[in-house]
């Protein structure tokens, strides 16, 4: 399956700034798509593929400080890197705190930008990669029958077939079905594959 284009969105007032990123970040071959306003971009759909947000501290109407809130609100997650003329160290600190990847003041570096999207748009990579795999682990699970999601996370917990059978008051050979079930149900190699899964899925806590 083939990956979708990343994509960087510029969001600034100043149209000089929009068309130089504009510029700089299409001659680095990337795709660009620029808006003049935060609440421009908020009536943007979100993509499918890996994105990040080169995104202006203050502008008319909503700033990108509260556009960051208001993303992390709605649950929208996309990497983002402030650029500002008007930076200070408390508002470095509350960006990065609420997950920017960056904080540039301009003038800024051409480098130091172009460096800033490779970083975002492969950490939204790899989110869209792990929120993919989780999505198809979750399917998987919710293909076991009720007593196979009861014996899964004993089972990963290192319980041997006769205690599984034990605490849940049946037989260690009904225990070897369902973990065989279980195992090809989930497309898992190893006990320690079935492990990360438990953990990945947060099932875990269901083992006394």
């Amino acid at each position: 399956m083939t990956e979708v284009e990343p994509i960087v969105f510029v969001v600034d007032d100043d149209l000089s700034v929009r068309r130089s990123t504009e510029r700089l970040i299409r001659a680095a071959g990337l795709k660009v798509q620029t808006f003049t306003s935060a609440r421009e971009f908020l009536k943007n759909p979100r993509p499918e593929g890996p994105a990040c947000l080169v995104l202006d501290v203050r502008m008319p109407g909503l700033s990108g400080i509260e556009l960051q809130r208001e993303l992390t609100q709605s649950g929208i997650n996309i990497p983002i890197i402030f650029i500002t003329a008007h930076g200070d160290i408390p508002m470095t600190v509350r960006a990065m705190k609420a997950g920017a990847v960056e904080f540039l003041t301009k003038p800024f570096r051409s480098r130091g930008l172009l460096d800033a999207v490779r970083a975002a748009i492969e950490r939204d990579r790899s989110a869209h990669k792990e929120r993919s795999e989780t999505g198809q682990l979750r399917e998987r699970y919710e293909q076991l029958t009720p007593r196979e999601r009861e014996v899964m996370p004993r089972v990963a917990a290192g319980l041997l077939n006769k205690q599984v059978a034990g605490e849940l008051a049946t037989t260690e050979r009904t225990i070897k079905f369902h973990r065989a079930h279980i195992m090809q149900k989930m497309g898992a190699e190893s006990l320690a594959d079935l492990v990360r899964m438990v953990e990945k899925l947060g099932v875990a806590s269901q083992v006394k």
